[in-house]
């Protein structure tokens, strides 16, 4: 079944390399969505797919890369927007 989530990372998620690994992790997992640097620091997901697919992303993004520090993630979901890819959104 295909879900849909909203994430946002807390942390020292800028300037080292979250947005790049997220959209490497979306690639990986089947998800589709996209990912944005907010200005207060924090990045957004928007992010998609199948159920079981969509978990292991999540996972991830209580990880991020190496360099990053994930302190807290908000979690919310909704309707699904039928994403085509996942794209860095500048």
């Amino acid at each position: 079944m295909k879900k849909h989530i909203n994430l946002t990372v807390h942390g020292k998620v800028h300037g080292v390399g979250f947005r790049f690994s997220c959209m490497e992790a979306a690639y990986k997992y089947k998800v589709k969505g996209f990912v944005k640097n907010n200005s207060d620091g924090t990045v957004y997901i928007e992010a998609e797919g199948q159920e079981d697919y969509l978990e292991d992303f999540r996972k991830w993004c209580y990880k991020g890369p190496v360099w990053a520090r994930v302190h807290k993630v908000e979690e919310s979901e909704g309707a699904c927007k039928d994403y085509e890819s996942f794209e860095i959104v500048r």
